[in-house]
């Protein structure tokens, strides 16, 4: 389990530069209205909330390249999430980092990396997730970036996403785990199926149970690492109870598979930080995927039922 009493770090993200489909930007937000700091609080944990990163408005901005859109606004976010995460871990504190979309998961990844590179240690990901995130430039119908971290972390895609903090690999793909893929495009998939990363569908949640994949997916994250990051894009979650994202795909887990899953992450005391994006408030009813959102939070960082 981990330490009650261990200091944790929430960064947030004002991203919505990497989808079509505005309003993850206010994703942060909508999160800390839930309480997210005050129920971590209550569970022991001393918080230190650092506020946002910053992101300039598509409004303000041309695409320059419709292969990668906004390209250099989300690579110079994502090196400063990495610097601030890498700063969490010198502090000794447990970075729980906002989003924003998934295309901040290449600047979380880049900033733990970094700090266990120094420790001469590798780091395990647990991505979860309807979709792949294994596009690229090349690949991608959409030019979209939420589409491609998953990529970049494995060091495929733009240099400017791939070497994030100057470096490449951030992970090795063995020590990678993605959980709840139900959408994937066609090139995607030949790209997932050749990375060597393990791939659970919902059909193998459906056969063999959450507890189950996650016990697996726990093993290959830590075997050979200090720890994993977990990466929470909520449309992992079935839109029945998590409606507030941009990209809904019905057939996900359901709220109690869901908890289910961040309960075992917190029993098993190898996450070394935490990540939580695509909660967008232009599609939600009552802030109700944001507070779904924060549940899952404490469920990851040790609420039990008793």
């Amino acid at each position: 389990m981990l330490n009650p009493r261990q200091k944790a770090t929430i960064i947030g993200v004002l991203m919505d530069l990497g989808a079509d489909r505005r309003g993850v930007d206010m994703g942060p937000s909508a999160v800390r209205v839930a309480e997210l700091n005050e129920r971590l609080r209550q569970l022991g944990y001393d918080i230190t909330d650092v506020g946002n990163i910053l992101v300039r408005n598509a409004e303000m901005m041309q695409v320059v390249n419709p292969r990668a859109k906004y390209l250099p606004e989300i690579a110079a976010a994502c090196q400063k999430l990495a610097d601030q995460v890498e700063a969490a871990l010198d502090a000794g504190s447990i970075p729980i980092v906002l989003g924003g979309d998934h295309s901040i998961a290449a600047g979380s990844v880049a900033g733990l990396s970094a700090y266990y590179r120094k420790h001469e240690q590798r780091v395990g990901v647990i991505w979860f997730d309807a979709h792949g995130d294994m596009n690229t430039p090349e690949t991608s119908t959409s030019g979209n970036i939420h589409g491609m971290p998953f990529a970049a972390i494995l060091g495929q895609g733009a240099h400017e996403l791939t070497h994030l903090s100057g470096f490449a690999p951030k992970v090795h793909p063995k020590d990678c785990v993605l959980i709840g893929a139900r959408d994937i495009d066609r090139d995607e998939a030949v790209t997932l199926k050749a990375s060597g990363i393990r791939i659970f569908t919902m059909r193998d949640l459906d056969e063999r149970g959450m507890s189950a994949v996650m016990d697996e997916a726990m093993w290959l994250a830590s075997r050979r690492t200090a720890g994993f990051h977990v990466t929470m894009d909520m449309d992992f979650v079935d839109p029945a109870f998590a409606p507030g994202v941009g990209t809904p795909v019905p057939g996900g887990p359901t709220y109690r598979e869901s908890h289910l899953a961040m309960e075992k992450v917190a029993d098993s005391g190898k996450m070394l930080s935490f990540e939580l994006t695509e909660v967008n408030p232009v599609f939600d009813t009552a802030n109700k995927t944001a507070e779904l959102g924060v549940q899952l939070i404490l469920s990851a960082f040790g609420k039990k039922i008793m």
